[in-house]
């Protein structure tokens, strides 16, 4: 699996996203991507409360623990990496969560136009 190169929205290199639990598709705390991460888990988020209930109910349990996984389940106030069609969609659901732009891949921009992404930016004020 060939990375694609760690580079975030602004065409800067792509700034950690979560070490606590760690994210991203590769596990090392990045929101980076490649070919073969077909959900492009490429924008980092600040948990809430409403995205995790939301994403929960759309079939994806991000809160609940998985010991099996090494997975302790996120909370509100966590820093994860979600796709980045997920993330739109909560958008639509009334339910997104702010992120962090320096540290959202390159490639979310291929789903998500940077004008939506700099509504919800925690990093830019």
């Amino acid at each position: 699996m060939e990375m694609d190169d760690p580079v975030n929205v602004f065409g800067e290199k792509l700034e950690m996203c979560g070490q606590d639990p760690v994210t991203g598709f590769y596990r090392d705390g990045h929101c980076n991507t490649c070919a073969q991460d077909v959900g492009s888990h490429t924008v980092c988020i600040e948990a809430s409360k409403s995205f995790l209930d939301y994403s929960k109910s759309k079939g994806n349990d991000l809160s609940t623990p998985r010991p099996e996984f090494g997975f302790k389940g996120l909370k509100p106030g966590d820093s994860w990496c979600v796709c980045a069609a997920r993330w739109l969609e909560a958008v639509e659901g009334d339910a997104a969560p702010r992120l962090n732009l320096k540290s959202t891949h390159i490639k979310a921009l291929e789903i998500i136009p940077m004008d939506l992404l700099k509504r919800y930016a925690a990093d830019l004020n």
